[in-house]
């Protein structure tokens, strides 16, 4: 009787560590790898219109032929403080990669998106265009003066 209970125990044993599959009660989820989407010189479905100044107090800007490097500097901390969260030079995050904006975008406009995007939102077509093409992400104001906004304009160029 002990010889067949050890036999039993052992078979047991031998069938439990074979190769044999649990069944799941739960199911998995497999996602793809995110892909970091490049900047490109113009997304798709946003035209390019180096005419359009956009709306707002910016009519004008004139860039000098040689970067001005202090107020590129004071730029530099400018968009670092606030404008990181949704931009980068290279890659798309909430809201476009900003490389190469200058070709693609005139100085005014630049400006006046970051002076008043809540008015270039509603009244710009290119801006319309970028928030359908940035899943419906708007820009917030941040309620920076001529000068900071000039300041991160000069930054961009260093792009």
């Amino acid at each position: 009787m002990k010889k067949l209970f050890a036999f039993m125990v052992l078979g047991g044993l031998i069938i439990g560590c074979g190769d044999k599959k649990e069944k799941k009660d739960s199911f998995e989820v497999t996602r793809p790898k995110k892909e970091v989407k490049e900047a490109k010189a113009q997304p798709v479905g946003v035209p390019v219109d180096m005419n359009n100044k956009g709306v707002g107090p910016i009519k004008s800007v004139k860039f000098d032929a040689e970067i001005n490097k202090d107020l590129a500097a004071k730029g530099e901390k400018t968009f670092s403080t606030i404008c990181v969260a949704c931009h980068m030079p290279d890659q798309k995050l909430i809201g476009p990669a900003l490389k190469g904006i200058y070709d693609r975008r005139s100085p005014e406009w630049v400006m006046n998106m970051i002076l008043v995007p809540d008015q270039m939102i509603k009244e710009d077509p290119i801006a319309k265009a970028l928030v359908a093409e940035n899943n419906n992400a708007i820009m917030i104001n941040q309620n920076l003066s001529e000068e900071d906004a000039r300041a991160v304009a000069e930054y961009l160029r260093t792009f």
